[in-house]
């Protein structure tokens, strides 16, 4: 059985994973709208803020949403999956709290997963054509999935690294 101070030890490192996710998202949604705000008032910033953003999404128009008149800086798909990892993050203290560390069955996984992957395919595929509310419907319940992962596997991550770090012999004469 783990000791108090090591619970509250695990419990500490899943708040600071939490903390950093949730800044981390917060500060990438505002990017998002940040790029076509700045293009809104022709600055040159824009293009860095598009830019950045680019190697996680082919950020075309049509398949985007307009703010400023400028498209985001990615599609309305990726918007969805940010959005939804940021309800995810609101909703997992109220899902799952602070005490374990445990991932979502397999089942689970592939059932949240099988719309995105079924419209992104049917796509792919030129067998239809999905209007963005769908596309971003179906990234905001993929995206909801994915903080009860990346929670505990990095807090686990982190807690077989301080493990690690108690346990190895010291070299200090």
């Amino acid at each position: 059985m783990p000791e108090r101070a090591e619970v509250a030890g695990h419990r500490k490192t899943f708040l600071i994973t939490y903390v950093i996710a949730t800044a981390a998202c917060l500060l990438w949604l505002g990017g998002i709208w940040l790029a076509p705000y700045l293009k809104s008032r022709s600055s040159p910033w824009s293009s860095l803020v598009y830019a950045v953003y680019s190697p996680v999404c082919h950020q075309v128009a049509s398949r985007s949403w307009f703010c400023f008149g400028y498209p985001l800086a990615v599609c309305a798909r990726c918007t969805g999956i940010y959005l939804g990892f940021l309800l995810g993050l609101v909703c997992y203290p109220l899902q799952r709290g602070w005490r374990r560390i445990s991932f979502p069955s397999s089942r689970n996984f592939i059932l949240v997963s099988a719309p995105i992957v079924l419209d992104t395919v049917g796509n792919f595929l030129k067998l239809w054509h999905t209007p963005n509310a769908f596309r971003l419907a179906t990234g905001v319940i993929w995206g909801a999935l994915l903080p009860f992962y990346l929670i505990p596997g990095v807090t686990d991550l982190l807690i077989g690294q301080q493990k690690k770090r108690l346990n190895s012999p010291s070299t200090c004469p």
